[in-house]
């Protein structure tokens, strides 16, 4: 078995927290770091996080997830964002790349106008739509690199998402998607895991018949 499979393995959902456990800002920005390599779509990188350690914002927090404990528990709230309005800052992540050479003009061009005529093409609901797809790539791949240096995670959909926005002044076209505790688990209390269904439960090979 490979490292990465018993890591897969050993990343499961944490409910409860060890209390007296703090993170650093610059572990997390390292985890975060690794985390910008996530996939998205035209690499636009949709998702934004922001990092709460603060103990008066992560009780407000917790009042905005209707009184999940485990927000307050954590070393750190999370709160994955994804923005509506990637598709405009093409040219912030391919002007770069036409400055190093990595994209000639007509390529520069052709990219911007795809990105352009993609969105325009299918409006709003579409930009709602590929913020949340392409931020919940990057909530997994964090989540994984957080296990990976021995911290839990829980992803959660459970907040009032208004609220999680006036909490952190949050611009209106970052649109919360997930929050994420993590800190270092509590096993004493640990439930066993979930049932997993085998492949052929889930997954068809070709058609459906």
């Amino acid at each position: 078995m490979s490292n990465f499979d018993e890591l897969v393995k050993l990343r499961r959902s944490a409910m409860k927290f060890q209390t007296d456990v703090e993170i650093s800002q610059q572990e997390l920005a390292e985890m975060f770091r690794m985390t910008s390599f996530a996939p998205s779509c035209y690499n636009l990188q949709h998702t934004h996080y922001a990092a709460v350690t603060d103990p008066e914002l992560k009780l407000q927090l917790k009042e905005a997830a209707f009184g999940q404990h485990k927000v307050v528990m954590s070393s750190a709230a999370i709160i994955v964002l994804g923005d509506v309005e990637a598709h405009k800052k093409g040219d912030e992540i391919y002007g770069g790349m036409l400055n190093l050479g990595m994209f000639s003009q007509l390529d520069y061009d052709l990219m911007l106008k795809m990105v352009e005529d993609l969105y325009e093409s299918r409006g709003s609901a579409f930009a709602h739509e590929e913020a949340v797809r392409n931020a919940s790539l990057s909530a997994m791949l964090f989540m994984l690199i957080a296990k990976d240096r021995g911290w839990d995670t829980c992803p959660m959909i459970g907040f009032d998402p208004a609220k999680v926005k006036e909490i952190l002044n949050i611009p209106d076209h970052l649109v919360p998607v997930l929050m994420i505790t993590l800190g270092k688990e509590d096993t004493s209390k640990q439930r066993p895991r979930g049932y997993r269904k085998p492949v052929n439960e889930f997954v068809t090979f070709g058609k459906f018949s």
